[in-house]
């Protein structure tokens, strides 16, 4: 390879003979002994997740792997319908769809924790109250919500946040994040003035900062685990067609305007 042509990663190599992934051999090392969260995992931290550690990591992944019947799903299924590469588009839509709002509350929760979290961390559950209520209190004075508050379905309790939160706890794994998250569940009604459940893309965006995740990589794995729904959604458009129903009930609904 010529001087300056160089373009070195960490992640593996290829030759004729074999392929290396982490410095293990793929065919020999990797595959049927390493689950696909587990290697997910591994790649972005470069370390191997302990098993307390997988365990939390695909919790989240089934979590955020729920596909109802939203504008996501809906846009992958008229992609599906319409587009010239149909299986690509639809997956292209859908993954956009999702990571530009549902699955980016997984990502902007995780950050506005993270910022939030002093150096010195609370030592009981008051001084966690006490922190979460300045946080809500700035926060509505600076105009901004509190991503990972509230559901569209979920009103009273998203099912996922309990139990998410108690399988970081058997494992060991409740970090701060989690904790100023479950605080500030505690707290903002006292701010906001009225009760918001704490919902699962949020409580996702927490867990995954306590396994010490970079938090600007968050809506990834919101996407990795969106990508099984999205297929599931496009397998379901195979066996019951919904797409041409969706679009012309949207196109018969529309009130087209002059520009």
């Amino acid at each position: 390879m010529a001087d300056g042509m160089r373009f070195p990663t960490s992640l593996g190599t290829s030759t004729a003979d074999e392929i290396r992934l982490l410095g293990q051999d793929l065919t020999a090392d990797l595959m049927g002994k390493v689950g696909f969260g587990e290697l997910a995992f591994w790649l972005v931290a470069m370390r191997r997740p302990t098993p307390s550690e997988t365990r939390v990591f695909e919790a989240v992944l089934v979590a955020l792997a729920d596909h109802g019947f939203t504008p996501t799903a809906i846009a992958a299924r008229l992609t599906y319908l319409s587009a010239p590469d149909s299986l690509q588009g639809a997956l292209a839509a859908g993954l956009l769809g999702g990571g530009s709002r549902f699955l980016g509350v997984t990502e902007d929760c995780g950050q506005f924790l993270h910022a939030a979290l002093p150096e010195e961390l609370p030592a009981d559950d008051a001084a966690w109250d006490a922190l979460a209520l300045r946080l809500v209190q700035q926060s509505k004075a600076d105009g901004r919500f509190i991503p990972g508050l509230g559901h569209p379905v979920h009103k009273v309790q998203d099912p996922r946040t309990p139990v998410l939160i108690g399988i970081a706890r058997d494992e060991g794994l409740e970090g701060p994040h989690l904790k100023l998250f479950q605080a500030v569940g505690r707290m903002h009604e006292q701010v906001l003035g009225r009760r918001l459940p704490l919902n699962g893309a949020g409580v996702c965006g927490a867990a995954l900062a306590d396994l010490g995740l970079p938090v600007e990589l968050l809506r990834g794995f919101a996407l990795l685990a969106r990508a099984a729904g999205l297929l599931g959604q496009l397998a379901e458009e195979r066996r019951r067609p919904i797409g041409m129903d969706a679009y012309l009930t949207v196109d018969r609904n529309a009130e087209y305007v002059e520009p």
